[in-house]
């Protein structure tokens, strides 16, 4: 919120310069400005990106130009290459706080760096190296020497009056123009990755799921999330009318940037011998190095705290205790889904035995369905192996006896059995946590609809530690050994992939995998028939959970029972029910079905 704020707010602040009675005017017409640009999200940035490129190129080669003549003022400049002259700097005037003011010289590099995710390592090197950091120090240079040889005409506004030609000159409008949209460029990347940081969060459980739409079909990254859209514009025009002075804005930017600093630092440290598992030594001397640079600009910028620092403080508190808070309830949910599994044989028994073939293995087995997937079935498959239990289901890659006859299935409810007939479609019972034993909705749904689809699929989903799975990649299928039409299935996607089941991809796998064992081809046929059938109507079977707080016994129980009660019935619950976890799902609502649970968590 603050990166578009400060940026626009102080590109709009040079018109001041040529038309003073505007100054009062330049929060409405940065407000005017922002509306627009978050106006245009819904459109997506695919329209419009090709403009930025050439936007940002003429942006950095107008500031590699000014600088260059500004240098010519003051060549003397280039002794600022010396770090002793910052060091003697601090220790003749001995005020710390002037950390804080050079801080503002790095803001804006979080805007250069949030969206590189579509580029490749060496065209940001070269792009970097080559051209915006050596215009960024030039840039740099020339401003300073504008301020030796010009102090008090240029200290006001340093940028736009060190504008070669001063102000209302062709340059000044043409660096004008430029900056403004040079700034909105900078939000836009922004905004976009903000869409995709809160996607990633949603996928890790630790934010309530949110709707979310993909602008394009070509660029996966791409997404629209309507409501982080309207918080972060609503937010963006609340900073530019609190802060009415820009000075307090750019005290809240700075420790904002030099706190995403400090964590950044403090974060890869934590990577280097847990992710790259490199030496603990490299990890140390980092911190020791990057973490002492990082923390003296965050000491400096702490200290604006009252002045305005204080505002993204309290934002980034709230936020980090509302994620904890939702990963724990989320936790706690989660816990319940496992702890009520339930084994199969344990409520659903079969009336007759069925007649069993010998079992015939057909290996590498290739189909071509609708969605153009060739999937060929190996003796082994390295995938994770889905959350069953061990005796009920088979691999894969096994031989297991296919069942010619169809038996009758009966489910047992404690005091009688009622008969479980069959339809031909297709349920996907979907397990929210990981864990052995079927789901607790499987039992509720025949509870309440003592009917069995043809094909009954649990599937658990797996958030794998990469951006994006292949295709041919995301589905592990197995088969249940005890009752016919039972199956266990993983869908492994990575933590930027759109929550989508391919159901002609599941029923594929359990196509292939029946065959395996059947002997006759007029068997095998009207296997594929049935199976194929069924997954044309294919629904998706969800838990509702209807949270209750359960009583602890320990001490200080009343106050923490009370404490928990208020936090999971009052406030989980209440922003469970507006935000379910299929908001986020592809499906059409007509796909879904929600069974209520009543959790004790």
């Amino acid at each position: 919120m603050l990166t578009p704020a400060v940026s626009v707010t102080s590109a709009v602040g040079g018109i001041a310069l040529t038309v003073p009675r505007l100054s009062s005017n330049i929060g409405s017409i940065s407000i005017g400005f922002l509306v627009a640009l978050f106006l245009l999200q819904r459109f997506g940035t695919a329209k419009v990106a090709y403009l930025f490129s050439p936007v940002a190129f003429i942006w950095i080669i107008l500031l590699l130009v000014t600088g260059i003549i500004n240098i010519t003022s003051y060549p003397g400049i280039f002794r600022a290459f010396d770090p002793s002259r910052a060091v003697m700097l601090f220790v003749r005037t001995k005020n710390y706080d002037l950390l804080a003011g050079v801080l503002l010289a790095l803001t804006g590099c979080e805007a250069m760096f949030a969206n590189l995710g579509q580029f490749n390592r060496l065209s940001i090197q070269l792009s970097f190296g080559f051209l915006v950091y050596p215009a960024l120090v030039i840039a740099y240079l020339g401003q300073g020497a504008k301020l030796i040889t010009d102090g008090d005409a240029v200290i006001a506004n340093v940028f736009y009056a060190s504008i070669p030609g001063g102000a209302g000159k062709p340059l000044y409008w043409i660096v004008y123009v430029v900056s403004i949209l040079a700034t909105l460029v900078a939000s836009q990347a922004i905004i976009t990755a903000t869409f995709s940081l809160f996607q990633q969060v949603i996928n890790l459980r630790s934010l309530p799921p949110v709707r979310m739409r993909y602008t394009s079909d070509a660029i996966q990254g791409q997404i629209y999330i309507p409501s982080v859209n309207w918080i972060l514009c609503v937010g963006t025009i609340v900073f530019v009318l609190i802060f009415k002075d820009l000075a307090k804005m750019t005290n809240a930017y700075g420790f904002a940037v030099a706190t995403v600093m400090f964590v950044t630092t403090t974060l890869i440290t934590i990577q280097i011998p847990y992710v790259k598992h490199l030496p603990w030594v490299l990890a140390v001397a980092w911190f020791l190095f990057f973490g002492f640079l990082d923390g003296l600009f965050w000491g400096a910028s702490l200290r604006k705290v009252p002045h305005g620092a204080w505002v993204p403080l309290l934002v980034g508190v709230v936020a980090t205790a509302f994620m904890f808070f939702w990963s724990w309830a989320q936790g706690l949910a989660d816990q319940f889904d496992g702890a009520n599994r339930r084994n199969l044989r344990h409520f659903i028994s079969e009336a007759t035995e069925p007649i069993l073939q010998s079992p015939v293995t057909r290996r590498n087995l290739r189909l071509s369905p609708n969605n153009g997937l060739d999937v060929t079935v190996q003796d082994s498959i390295d995938l994770p192996t889905p959350d069953v239990e061990e005796e009920d289901y088979v691999s894969n890659s096994g031989t297991t006896p296919h069942p010619r006859e169809e038996s009758k299935l009966y489910l047992d409810t404690g005091d009688t059995k009622v008969l479980l007939s069959r339809m031909s479609t297709m349920a996907i019972f979907h397990k929210l946590s990981s864990g052995k034993g079927v789901p607790h909705t499987f039992y509720g749904f025949l509870k309440q609809w003592p009917t069995l689809p043809r094909v009954v699929v649990f599937l658990t989903v797996r958030i794998m530690p990469v951006a994006h799975v292949e295709k041919e990649d995301r589905y592990r299928v197995t088969k249940v050994r005890s009752l016919p039409g039972f199956y266990g299935a993983t869908y492994m996607k990575g933590y930027r992939d759109k929550f989508n089941v391919d159901v002609s991809a599941i029923v594929e796998l359990i196509t292939v995998l029946e065959l395996r064992g059947v002997e006759s081809q007029e068997d095998a046929t009207s296997i594929v028939d049935e199976i194929i059938t069924a997954g044309r109507s294919a629904t998706h079977i969800v838990p509702h959970y209807h949270v209750i707080a359960r009583r602890l016994i320990i001490f200080g129980a009343p106050i923490i029972n009370w404490i928990r009660r208020l936090l999971i019935e009052d406030v989980y619950r209440s922003i469970a029910y507006v935000f379910p976890e299929t908001v986020t799902w592809l499906q059409a609502a007509d796909e879904i079905i929600h069974v209520g649970v009543t959790a004790e968590i």
